[in-house]
């Protein structure tokens, strides 16, 4: 998920003298893919993640373009294309931080496992799995344990193009969990026709395996910087957990967290 290439636009946008803010450059150009209810073309606000980012842009006087391409293509066209400052949803990984500059985290992700209903897998740590079939999505971090796990032939797994079809996999009893956000399962078991005969029959493992912050990554160079810069200022003045919960109440989604004072929500520390 991790790529890099500094912007061209970089020597106008700093020679603006007296202005770092010029008219040209209040409109950020981001890329993100169809991840409901974080990001989607057809949800309200482009999404949960997209309406947090308008709104702290909108704090700083800025306007935000978002553009819904397939994943690999939004990494891509973030990493290549001048116009595009950067991407989201991302997870925090060492990799990323070579590649990319994080923003301060825009949102949190409840990662899990999800199964099937006559499973109730009981486990603690994840060795304990190690003789089943973990379903994940190709291109996709999970969690460093994970993927070190599976990198080291030391969990079976298998990979899918898609949430969709790795729970349709769970429900075919292909694999026997799937890694999963939360609030992505219940969105998708409520929306997604093709998982239309699967209602019912998955759940949630209570256990999760992670509450992973979300970020935007930008360009590494100093235009990328100066905008995850003024993407922050503006995360301060907004209440990102209130937003949240308004989202997903509005989207009756389950398991809604109350919202948190601003301060709740902190970057990982080093």
């Amino acid at each position: 998920m991790i790529r890099s290439l500094p912007g061209l636009c970089l020597i106008l946008s700093l020679a603006a003298a007296g202005s770092a803010l010029a008219d040209t450059s209040h409109t950020v150009t981001l890329t993100t893919l169809d991840w409901p209810p974080y990001t989607g073309s057809q949800l309200a606000e482009q999404g949960l993640n997209s309406a947090v980012i308008r709104a702290a842009y909108a704090a700083m006087g800025y306007k935000v373009r978002i553009k819904v391409v397939p994943w690999q293509r939004a990494v891509a066209e973030a990493t290549l294309n001048p116009q595009v400052a950067g991407y989201f949803p991302e997870y925090d990984s060492a990799a990323g931080r070579k590649s990319f500059f994080f923003s301060d985290p825009i949102g949190r992700s409840p990662l899990g496992f999800a199964e099937r209903m006559n499973s109730h897998y009981q486990w603690q740590q994840l060795a304990e799995l190690s003789r089943l079939r973990v379903g994940v999505v190709q291109g996709y971090v999970n969690t460093a344990e994970l993927d070190e796990r599976i990198a080291t032939k030391r969990q079976n797994a298998d990979e899918a193009l898609d949430d969709t079809q790795n729970l349709l996999k769970l429900d075919r009893r292909h694999i026997d969990l799937a890694v999963i956000d939360r609030y992505v399962f219940d969105y998708l078991m409520q929306n997604d026709p093709k998982l239309k005969t699967a209602r019912g029959n998955l759940r949630m493992n209570p256990h999760l395996l992670e509450e992973k912050l979300l970020y935007v990554c930008f360009k590494p160079s100093a235009e990328g910087k100066r905008l995850a810069d003024i993407l922050n200022q503006g995360l301060k003045r907004i209440n990102v957990e209130a937003i949240t919960h308004r989202y997903l109440m509005d989207n009756k989604l389950d398991g809604v967290p109350p919202p948190q004072p601003k301060a709740a929500m902190k970057k990982p520390a080093g």
